[in-house]
């Protein structure tokens, strides 16, 4: 039995490789089609580099990727599918999880103003003070001190999950849909004006990726932020603007990326990126070292943060399990040179 389910688990990763190639050469594809066709000395030294230094030619797409967009090649590199194969098991283990469990946040950042109101966990609501709510009850509790808030599942993915609400169209079957839909409610964020000016409907998410070394020294490495569109209530992956910061200053950079096409402005509203600055950035990176301090032995997090209108930075989510490297590492990387990731799977 052991042997066939080794062999079931071979199968898998073999379609998903696969899959994973496929998509990664498309997203090539779009690339090539606004920057010409990859020069072949950076597609072969990709392939030198995923074989010899990262152990499997598997990983060389995603090198291809970043060679197309920075137009060379750079060593220390991490292809997306070999932080997801070696480093998330290797750094992270499955303490990367507790990202999904809501419930966990505010006792693992006490110092953390939350924004959660209460949670669905095990078909029961809570409150955030670990108080079991009736269903009766649970309306006027949640709305008690705020007139919108954001539902959204446990371990929610590319914008999947989240339901924002109000009073008036408060839906407890959402909670209830599915099998184990645990999830929390938290209260609705009034942005920044920075971000609104650039699209209102949604709230924008700054995402920022920090690293514990060997040592538990953690620091900041890397960072973007995602717009919505007006037509949504919240952010979608597959229509969201993406526009790499730097990381120092918090200015966005001039070039955005949409689905993985380069774009200027935003296409809603049309405001360029350049020259622009995220309001009290450094703030911003002050509060995801000091949260990452926490839980050192975490080795790569992903926080998706936002400032609001009184210019305080708050905690949307985090993503300690795969928080997706491969736009930084296109546009800005290689941002994880000195971690010595590139052994791991030695």
């Amino acid at each position: 039995m052991k042997r066939i389910n080794t062999l079931e688990q071979d199968i898998k990763w073999h379609f998903k490789r696969k899959r994973s190639k496929k998509r990664t050469l498309n997203i090539l594809k779009t690339i090539e089609n606004y920057r010409g066709k990859t020069d072949s000395k950076l597609i072969k030294l990709s392939d030198e580099y995923a074989k010899e230094v990262l152990g499997s030619k598997n990983y060389a797409p995603w090198l291809y990727v970043y060679a197309a967009i920075q137009n060379k090649f750079e060593e220390g590199w991490i292809p997306e599918n070999y932080y997801i194969e070696e480093v998330v098991p290797r750094t992270k283990g499955d303490y990367g999880k507790l990202a999904d469990r809501n419930f966990m946040t505010p006792f693992l950042f006490s110092n953390l103003s939350t924004l959660d109101l209460g949670y669905y966990l095990n078909g029961k609501f809570c409150s955030a003070k670990n108080e079991i709510i009736s269903t009766e009850a649970l309306k006027d509790y949640l709305f008690k001190d705020c007139d919108k808030l954001v539902y959204k599942l446990e371990n929610s993915r590319q914008g999947k999950g989240v339901f924002v609400m109000d009073k008036d169209n408060f839906d407890i079957s959402v909670c209830k849909t599915g099998r184990y839909n645990n999830g929390v409610f938290q209260k609705f964020i009034k942005q920044h004006p920075f971000f609104s000016d650039f699209t209102s409907n949604s709230l924008a998410t700054i995402r920022i990726t920090t690293t514990s070394d060997s040592l538990g020294k953690v620091s900041v490495n890397c960072g973007y932020i995602r717009f919505g569109r007006d037509t949504h209530t919240h952010i979608l992956s597959n229509s969201a603007v993406s526009v790499p910061i730097q990381i120092n200053t918090g200015e966005l950079d001039t070039k955005a990326y949409l689905k993985w096409k380069e774009i200027d402005k935003h296409p809603d509203s049309k405001i360029a990126f350049t020259k622009k600055q995220i309001p009290n950035f450094q703030k911003c990176l002050a509060k995801v070292i000091e949260m990452h301090n926490t839980i050192p032995f975490m080795g790569c997090i992903g926080w998706d943060i936002i400032v609001d209108e009184s210019e305080d930075v708050q905690l949307i989510e985090w993503n300690g399990n795969h928080n997706n490297i491969k736009l930084n590492e296109a546009t800005s990387g290689p941002c994880f040179k000195d971690l010595n990731w590139e052994n791991l799977w030695r």
